[in-house]
């Protein structure tokens, strides 16, 4: 067999790269240094270490810029508002929010029907969130009596007639003296004076299944606190924050809505700061929240990661730079 030793060449071009022009690297920027790296901790090290530890690199830098923000804002006594799903509830995380309005941190609250079905549970039972998929299989998902009869007939009450859903929710619940009311936001907030308005979908919530249901005075009430947020709303200006804690759709639209209403009543509703948490990207909180709000000026920082991780961790950095 005779072997071709000829090696065919191939039919296409080729750039020449001895052609290209090259750079000493002290002539180009680069994104990351040493100085940036994380440092390690050791057994004596305390919390405000571990702040420092983290890499000035992307989100950690971006936390710690966003917990500065809030920081600033509690010291000039800017709008903090703070918007949250039922989940943040369901992760153990109304205490922390607690602790914040008490001392100060926080100007006004906002949820929806689920948050409040949670919130409302832990009141009155010290336990909340049922398995779904187990529930929907036989028909007793959202079945709970207890838990409707008492949010229903609270928000039919003609005695609540002037009052928004959350507000008479949380009196309710201190005037029935019910026995965690320490640990619902509801509660705390009412006793505090600090507004927490819950805005409702007819339909959505496992009460609405309930008889003791009323659309009527659900509408009512929910609609007056939506007028109450949209006052809240309109105190945000340059120097305020506005916190999104995983509410993907309900929230970030009603937000949307209270926003124009304060720019069109006149509300310097420019500039604050907008930040969204959440465990996934979201098509509303980034439009909502973040992107259409700070076109006009602003800032916008967008977290993605467990709650029950997540929100504590900011809360801490917050409070370290308090006391820096």
């Amino acid at each position: 067999m005779v072997v071709n030793e000829n090696k065919p060449q191939s039919r296409y071009k080729e750039v020449d790269l001895s052609r290209l022009k090259t750079f000493r690297i002290d002539d180009l920027e680069r994104k990351v240094n040493r100085e940036q790296f994380a440092s390690p901790l050791n057994r004596d090290s305390k919390f405000e270490d571990f702040i420092r530890s983290l890499p000035d690199i992307l989100k950690a830098n971006e936390l710690r810029m966003f917990a500065g923000i809030i920081a600033d804002a509690v010291r000039s006594n800017h709008a903090i508002i703070v918007m949250f799903g039922g989940h943040v509830i369901k992760t153990g995380l109304a205490t922390l929010l607690i602790d914040w309005f008490k001392r100060g941190r926080i100007t006004a609250l906002a949820t929806h029907g689920a948050g409040c079905i949670h919130d409302t549970e832990i009141a009155l039972f010290g336990r909340t969130s049922e398995d779904v998929a187990e529930g929907l299989a036989d028909g007793s998902f959202g079945m709970s009596r207890d838990t409707a009869d008492f949010i229903n007939y609270v928000i039919a009450n003609p005695k609540h007639e002037k009052l928004g859903y959350g507000e008479a929710l949380g009196k309710a619940l201190i005037e029935n003296n019910v026995p965690y009311a320490d640990l619902s936001l509801l509660a705390s907030a009412y006793k505090a004076g600090i507004p927490l308005t819950a805005h409702v979908a007819l339909g959505s919530d496992i009460i609405h299944q309930h008889p003791s249901c009323n659309g009527e005075a659900v509408g009512r009430a929910s609609m007056r606190d939506f007028r109450i947020f949209a006052h809240e709303v309109g105190k945000l200006s340059k120097g305020g924050v506005v916190i999104n804690l995983g509410s993907a759709v309900i929230m970030p639209e009603v937000f949307l809505k209270a926003l124009s209403v304060a720019r069109n009543l006149g509300s310097p509703a420019h500039g604050f700061t907008a930040a969204n948490f959440d465990m996934n990207i979201h098509y509303r909180p980034m439009l909502n929240v973040l992107d259409r709000p700070t076109m006009t000026g602003g800032r916008k920082f967008n977290f993605v990661g467990h709650h029950e991780i997540m929100i504590p961790l900011l809360f801490a950095m917050v409070n370290e730079k308090i006391n820096e």
